[in-house]
């Protein structure tokens, strides 16, 4: 065969086929009918059979022709399926996104977006891990995760973040401990000599060291007497009279009726006294399922936080 039959061939022949008159078909196809005719008369020659009989008053599908109908029809949805799944991923709407994620960002609006995402996108296989802001920042650059949300994240050769919102910090106290009972802003010097439950510094230095820099510029270095590696931990064993914390304000969502949240009073001389939440990728990320994640990240919590 020394051509090739070609897609219009198989739409021009089944558009015939499934008229059964030239002159219909040809207005589907918006094109006159002798070409049409003269295209069709090639495919049967490219074929080497006859696809229609043809009279003066009718044309049919002869055995042949029935036969390549459902074949050709079959072709072109398949074709038409492909070139849908090859645009829906270039569009960002289909593939594998795996998104990495602290674990006080679930007490923020970053659950609520990701659900929010799944609707949009039901086609992405959206894959979820948790971990310190440090390691989601190395699995990063390690290309173990595509995205991730970190909390006041260190920089990263390689890496890329913007901050989407931020927010205060907050005393984490016993219920029982005499500061409990204060209504307005508690002086973050008033928690000097008090003993501290505390995340790991593990989780990054920048994210470890903020909250520490108020407790500095207000005089003095935490004594942290217990680690623990979430904050609901961290809840439960300040609620058990083991110490004090201090920690973003989403925490206080997961308060017990054993512990206080207050606001604190952060010395002017504080380098943060607000904790940022981070949306991280890899320098030089292109790939359109990445950027519609970020585009929607940005969206959302930005119009959330407001």
């Amino acid at each position: 065969m020394d051509q090739e039959i070609e897609l219009r061939h198989l739409r021009y022949f089944v558009a015939v086929a499934e008229e059964l008159h030239f002159g219909r078909a040809a207005r589907r196809l918006h094109l006159s009918q002798p070409p049409l005719s003269q295209q069709i008369r090639r495919l049967e020659e490219l074929l080497g059979y006859s696809l229609f009989v043809r009279t003066s008053r009718a044309v049919r599908l002869t055995s042949a022709g029935e036969v390549f109908l459902e074949r050709a029809q079959r072709t072109l949805r398949k074709m038409d399926e492909d070139v849908e799944a090859m645009r829906t991923v270039a569009r960002g709407e289909a593939g594998t996104l795996t998104v990495g994620f602290i674990g006080s960002a679930m007490l923020t609006a970053i659950p609520a977006m990701l659900g929010l995402y799944r609707t949009r996108f039901p086609k992405v296989h959206l894959q979820l891990h948790e971990a310190y802001s440090s390691q989601v920042l190395r699995a990063l650059k390690d290309g173990s995760l595509d995205v991730g949300f970190a909390r006041d994240g260190d920089p990263t050769d390689g890496i890329e973040k913007e901050a989407l919102f931020s927010e205060p910090f907050v005393a984490v106290l016993p219920a029982k401990h005499p500061l409990a009972q204060r209504s307005r802003l508690l002086d973050a010097s008033k928690l000097a000599g008090e003993p501290f439950v505390f995340y790991s510094p593990l989780a990054g230095t920048r994210a470890y060291e903020r909250p520490m820099s108020i407790c500095e510029a207000a005089g003095f270095r935490p004594r942290v007497v217990q680690e623990a590696p979430q904050w609901l931990t961290i809840m439960h064993l300040v609620g058990a009279g083991l110490g004090v914390s201090i920690g973003p304000a989403c925490v206080a969502r997961i308060r017990t009726p054993e512990v206080v949240c207050l606001h604190l009073r952060t010395p002017p001389r504080a380098r943060a006294a607000r904790s940022e939440i981070d949306l991280a990728w890899r320098a030089g990320e292109s790939r359109p399922i990445v950027e519609a994640f970020c585009r929607m990240a940005r969206e959302e919590l930005r119009r959330r936080s407001r």
